[in-house]
């Protein structure tokens, strides 16, 4: 039989973080490769970049410790599992994915300690 061990994330490094509007969160998604998911848990729809996998990076990873480059979200009340930009600038409209993660603990985590955040910046 083979042994499965679960060892969950313990720390996240977010390096920089940027309240953004809906439409340019998603218009951050659209690639000409193709269009990346967002993530939404609890109210907040985000997208994060990691960093290049260096051995440092990895030496942290298999500690438990994760690095975010940046961290981008904004309120979105209800989940909907697809949402479009319709943009005149380009003449088109985009669909972007939206994963629902509200089941995550480490995304209620990080849902939380954006509400955190927000709670700082309205106090100065």
């Amino acid at each position: 039989m083979v042994a499965i061990n679960f060892s969950p994330i313990n720390e996240i490094v977010i390096h920089d973080y940027l309240y953004v509007n809906k439409e340019d969160l998603i218009r951050s998604r659209v690639t000409p490769a193709g269009n990346f998911p967002l993530y939404w848990c609890n109210g907040i729809l985000f997208a994060f970049g990691s960093l290049p996998w260096t051995d440092e990076i990895i030496s942290d990873y298999l500690k438990g410790r994760v690095h975010w480059s940046e961290l981008q979200f904004t309120k979105m009340e209800k989940y909907q599992p697809v949402l479009e930009l319709n943009d005149e600038e380009y003449k088109g409209s985009f669909k972007v994915r939206v994963i629902d993660t509200s089941k995550s603990m480490l995304h209620q985590s990080i849902a939380k300690w954006i509400l955190e955040q927000e709670k700082k910046f309205k106090k100065v």
